[in-house]
């Protein structure tokens, strides 16, 4: 089952006071970073999570994921990995439907940034099937993608972390710490995705009990 992860969730759809300031904050995100992580499966795994990526020669699941600016999710799920990047995003979002249903059409679009994996006109069509206001709450974007002339310029070369998409990199790699998503150990696909979601809340807990 996908999870929402975020706060603005609530029947207060524009704005929350601060208790410690008394500002107005704004409840809803403007920029989703989307991505995915094909993933090797174990011995454990059942047939409902065997999948072959060819793009990524990866024999097992793949996992979506939507993070804020601060690299946390917003939605996770996991597919088999022979599922595309696309397909993988229209579930995502479909799961989580109820958040952009809610979210009002006054105030800014949330951007959704993608990488060149994606194809933003067939997103669009998709998810129109499914929620047919969705475009105007929300919008697709393709990160830059720098020349083998600018990496030369800047005395770069291989890969070269995108502004912003540098985010979810970080997100997955703070994955890869937890020994338990190095590979897919799990039976089932929602186990998998229960098994993220514990680890983002692992980091979010240990960020509010640090000392100030």
């Amino acid at each position: 089952m996908a999870l929402c992860w975020s706060t603005r969730q609530t029947d207060e759809h524009l704005t929350r006071s601060s208790t410690r300031t008394g500002e107005k904050k704004a409840k809803w995100t403007t920029l989703l970073i989307i991505d995915s992580q094909a993933v090797k499966n174990t011995c454990n795994a059942s047939a409902e999570s065997k999948g072959y990526c060819f793009y990524k020669s990866t024999n097992g699941i793949k996992r979506h994921l939507a993070v804020d600016t601060l690299g946390f999710p917003f939605f996770t799920h996991c597919t088999k990995a022979n599922v595309s990047d696309d397909r993988g995003l229209i579930e995502m979002l479909t799961k989580n439907i109820d958040y952009f249903k809610s979210k009002p059409v006054n105030i800014p679009k949330i951007t959704i940034l993608l990488d060149h994996g994606y194809h933003p006109e067939h997103l669009k069509e998709e998810l129109e099937k499914v929620y047919p206001q969705i475009m105007t709450k929300i919008r697709f974007e393709l990160s830059a993608k720098p020349s083998k002339q600018e990496k030369k310029d800047q005395g770069k070369s291989g890969f070269v972390p995108v502004a912003a998409r540098w985010v979810i990199e970080r997100s997955n790699a703070w994955m890869e710490r937890c020994k338990i998503l190095v590979k897919n150990f799990e039976r089932t696909l929602a186990n998998a995705t229960a098994k993220v979601n514990l680890c983002f809340i692992r980091l979010m807990v240990k960020r509010l009990a640090a000392p100030s």
